[in-house]
């Protein structure tokens, strides 16, 4: 079960004028299970991404930039397709040659051009794509194309998750009703850069392409790129964000009070999608934020966050309720800032002062210590005493049942 974050209702989740999605079960690794995403969308739409920083990128990351750098007004993307249970990485030529046939068979039922496709895979590194599955699921998934399938969208992109994630937020900006709507997976091989995770989010809002492509990585960063669960960068990696230009808000410029409104929306909501993957991490038993305060930049904040919360010593412990912090300031001083000065680094625990000036806090307590490390929602916080900057990042616990996963992923 996920760390104190409910089923999604499917009722709950709003339709995006402009686009529709479509599931099928083609049997792509497992039978009797949604495993084929099919995503329409109406003229108008704008779609930019960001994808993984992994050198071996699978061949439909690869075939997503090159359609998305071929992309204009006379051959935008139009649809986007989806499969589980094979991420056509470590495939080599046939690998991209799968992809693009696969590109070009969802192109022919749409009547569209194979490059105004985005193909997308989750699932088993160095196998072979069932293109031929694929192909014949993909009648199925386009005869039950429905603007309110989002729900279902979400249970078809999953691998080892043990339920959907999915949101949605309406809000008025500007006068002008805007509905966003977003699916994610995730629950290992998630590392920043990005964090094996999929995120697609809609919103029915018009938005030019060159502040979109903007717009996607700046969320990115303040969501997606904020998780780890161990510290594994995959191979498949991709959020998309799709403006559909369906609804009453039309974003013009970025210096706009409009636009600054939709872009926190957007990354509220991706956050909320990034959370979600985080307490739906594998074996996780506890949702942990890290925030690193008073640092000189945001970078060396982050790279400290990450430090802590990639360390499977400090996940180990939370994981047995023992506040053995220590690890914690370990991870502090192996982070990289090669000139911390640690005997003005102040560490706490929730509303527990652990580390004073460097040094245990003459006042903590390990009862103190154990009963925050007890919770099942935690905050470590880090105050460098360097500066103004400050970062937060959001992992889990490392548990044994992560191990018994992994160990089982393929069967």
């Amino acid at each position: 079960m996920a760390v104190n974050s409910p089923i999604p209702v499917s009722a709950d989740l709003k339709p995006v004028a402009g686009i529709e999605l479509g599931y099928a079960e083609a049997g792509v690794r497992k039978a009797n299970r949604k495993d084929l995403l099919v995503m329409k969308l109406a003229p108008g739409a704008a779609i930019a991404g960001v994808f993984t920083l992994n050198r071996f990128c699978a061949a439909p990351v690869q075939v997503c930039k090159t359609h998305l750098a071929q992309a204009d007004a006379t051959a935008p993307i139009r649809a986007l397709v989806i499969n589980t249970g094979n991420a056509n990485a470590g495939t080599g030529e046939e690998g991209l040659a799968r992809a693009n046939a696969t590109c070009a068979e969802l192109a022919t039922l749409l009547g569209l051009k194979p490059e105004q496709v985005l193909p997308f895979s989750t699932g088993v590194i160095l196998e072979p794509l069932p293109v031929e599955r694929i192909k014949a699921g993909l009648p199925a998934a386009i005869a039950n194309l429905k603007a309110d399938n989002w729900f279902s969208a979400a249970e078809a992109i999953m691998t080892t998750d043990t339920q959907p994630k999915a949101a949605s937020r309406t809000l008025t900006i500007g006068g002008k009703k805007v509905v966003m709507t977003g699916i994610s997976k995730g629950a290992g091989m998630i590392k920043p850069n990005m964090a094996t995770m999929l995120g697609f989010l809609a919103c029915d809002a018009k938005v030019p392409q060159a502040l979109l492509n903007q717009l996607v990585k700046d969320v990115a960063d303040q969501s997606f790129n904020c998780i780890t669960i161990d510290g594994d960068t995959s191979t498949n990696d991709s959020f998309m964000l799709i403006a559909t230009g369906a609804g009453e808000l039309d974003i013009t410029s970025a210096d706009s009070a409009e636009y600054k409104e939709l872009a926190a929306a957007v990354s509220a909501l991706s956050q909320n999608l990034a959370h979600q993957i985080v307490r739906d991490g594998e074996g996780a038993t506890k949702f942990i934020e890290v925030t690193v305060e008073d640092g000189k930049s945001v970078e060396e904040c982050r790279k400290i966050a990450y430090s802590i919360g990639h360390s499977p010593l400090v996940k180990t412990a939370f994981f047995a309720s023992d506040p053995n912090l220590g690890r914690i300031l370990a991870a502090i001083g192996y982070a990289g800032v090669d000139d911390l000065d640690v005997s003005t680094l102040n560490l706490y625990l929730d509303d527990v002062w652990v580390a004073k000036n460097g040094g245990r806090n003459p006042d903590y307590k390990e009862e103190d210590g154990q009963r925050v490390m007890k919770k099942s929602e935690i905050v470590v916080r880090v105050k460098l005493a360097r500066g103004t900057a400050r970062a937060s990042i959001w992992t889990c616990d490392l548990s044994h049942d992560y191990v018994t996963i992994n160990a089982d992923y393929r069967s």
